[in-house]
């Protein structure tokens, strides 16, 4: 692992996921309701997933809690491929919880990706 960093807490993951999640449900509720018919935000969440980490390497509720998603072998994005595969397993939710001594879980060794916790910037 290229990448500077040490692997993302679980708090934070977590946090990262309720906040992804409440604007998936936002997302969602323009079209569903999403306390009637759950797949929707779920697809939401699957699609904003794959497209954010694969290209950026961080969700909204990543951003703001600062923790980012990046291949293990090179510290790079993970690419749009490997980042369904990622939202998939994420959106099973069980994958996510169990977790390596890294702190990777299932749908990260899957993707081959790892979650860190940004460095605070230095000030200039």
């Amino acid at each position: 692992m290229n990448e500077t960093g040490a692997p993302a807490d679980f708090g934070r993951r977590f946090a990262a996921l309720l906040l992804d999640w409440g604007l998936c449900l936002l997302v969602a509720s323009f079209y569903a309701n999403p306390f009637v018919v759950a797949w929707p935000a779920v697809l939401v969440l699957i699609v904003l997933n794959t497209v954010l980490i694969g290209l950026f390497g961080q969700t909204v509720g990543m951003a703001l809690m600062r923790v980012h998603c990046v291949s293990v072998t090179d510290g790079g994005a993970i690419g749009l491929g490997r980042a369904v595969v990622r939202a998939l397993l994420l959106a099973l939710a069980v994958p996510a919880v169990l977790q390596d001594g890294d702190r990777r879980g299932l749908h990260d060794r899957a993707a081959g990706s790892i979650v860190l916790q940004r460095s605070p910037q230095p000030a200039s």
